[in-house]
């Protein structure tokens, strides 16, 4: 592992990311999340595009993304997200992460638990490709807002 590579428990990144679109297939996204109707029996599918700045003591820059949202009839999201980061010298940093969202009952909040990979070819940040990432967060649907820190597992 290089020197750059994150110990156990070190912050990696943090961001705040805002949604830039979201595609819709049957179900109202805003109807769901505001809980104005309950996700079909079969679940509810969306792609919440997203984007912003990632700011932290290893990775910095912008990341921009997608996550392919199922949202299950009982109300847990399954995360399945794809972005990349562009860091602040220009370099691309590949992002997948799946985890789950957890609404707040009678909130707009939603809580995130993220298992993150890193991957890049760049040597300045070849060492994300050492590590696994835990995240924690939350979404504010009701702002269109994602707050997410990234630690070494």
């Amino acid at each position: 592992m290089s020197e750059c590579a994150g110990t156990p428990g070190e912050l990696i990144y943090e961001y705040t990311l805002q949604f830039t679109r979201v595609a819709e297939y049957g179900a109202s996204a805003n109807a769901i999340f505001s809980g104005q109707a309950p996700p079909p029996a079969e679940g509810a599918r969306f792609d919440v595009h997203f984007e912003g700045p990632i700011t932290g003591p290893k990775v910095k820059g912008t990341v921009k993304g997608v996550d392919y949202l199922h949202i299950r009839a009982d109300g847990r999201c399954q995360l399945n997200i794809h972005a990349e980061v562009t860091t602040e010298d220009g370099k691309k940093i590949a992002v997948a992460a799946d985890g789950v969202g957890i609404p707040e009952p009678g909130s707009p909040v939603v809580q995130l638990r993220e298992n993150v990979t890193l991957t890049s070819n760049h040597p300045e940040y070849v060492w994300v490709n050492t590590i696994q990432v835990w995240a924690r967060g939350t979404v504010d649907v009701s702002k269109g807002e994602i707050r997410v820190k990234g630690y070494a597992a």
